[in-house]
Formats: structure tokens, sequence, C-alpha cells
């Protein structure tokens, strides 16, 4: 089987990637190296191994950047935050209108998430993606 180079990579493909080092996605992030070895201990992210090393991709960054949001301008707590991803369905995270809930396939069909069942919904009524999304970025964190 021939491996990928980097250029054959899709742009979702490269964003998944797992190419960062902790110290750099600490000083990225703006936080330190026992932080991040901290959200993992707690299961909101889980780098790449290799050896002992870990490596984040692109898209982990994203997601420590919405964890630091969530805890620093939203002042919600690592157990908080926790509790959110496991209960809460995606419209009580982003904070949806009722209007546009009524609209939204994953709030009239509740046994499956939002972009499974219709994928630009959020993109239709505020510009939003899914790959950004808290919600969509931690299912797939817990996916790895």
């Amino acid at each position: 089987m021939k491996k990928k180079r980097r250029a054959d990579f899709t742009d979702e493909e490269k964003k998944g990637l797992p190419l960062y080092p902790i110290g750099i996605v600490a000083e990225l992030v703006g936080t330190t190296d026992q932080t991040l070895r901290l959200y993992e201990k707690h299961g909101l992210i889980k780098p790449a191994r290799r050896n002992k090393n870990r490596y984040y991709s692109e898209n982990d960054i994203k997601w420590l950047r919405c964890i630091r949001d969530l805890i620093h301008d939203k002042k919600i707590s690592i157990e908080g935050i926790k509790k959110l991803l496991e209960y809460a369905p995606c419209w009580e995270i982003t904070v949806c209108s009722e209007e546009r809930k009524s609209q939204c396939s994953a709030f009239i069909d509740k046994t499956k998430p939002c972009w499974e069942l219709n994928r630009m919904i959020c993109n239709k009524e505020s510009g939003k993606i899914c790959e950004d999304c808290v919600v969509y970025l931690s299912r797939k964190i817990k996916a790895k």
C-alpha cells in the first residue's frame, strides 16, 4: 500500500494530522504543558502518541481554544464542560433561538446529532459550519 504524501491529503484530512508537539501547542493556545495533560487526564482531548510524545492536530488546537474559552470566558469548570458535552444537546450549548430550534432537524429528531441529520443547518442559519462547533469537535475527539 502506497503511503500518502501531505500534498495528497484533502484539506479536512490535513486538519486532522497530528503534527504539533505539546510545547508548541501550549504556546499557541496560551497555556502550559501541564494544563494540556490535565485536559487529557479528564478526557477532554486525546492527542496522538508517537513513542511517549503527544502530538496535536489543527482540529485539536481548535478544540483546545474552545475549551479555554469555556473555562476562562464562560467560567465553566472542567467537570462542567464534561457534563455539558455528555448531556446537553448542541442547541443548548450553542444557545440557539426558539425559531432556529424549530427548524433544526437535530431538535426535531433527537436520536442523532445535527451533523448526521443535516450538516448544513447551522451554516444556512448563522454561517457556522459543523467543524467549528464545540459539540462536533468534542465528539470527534472522543471517537479517536
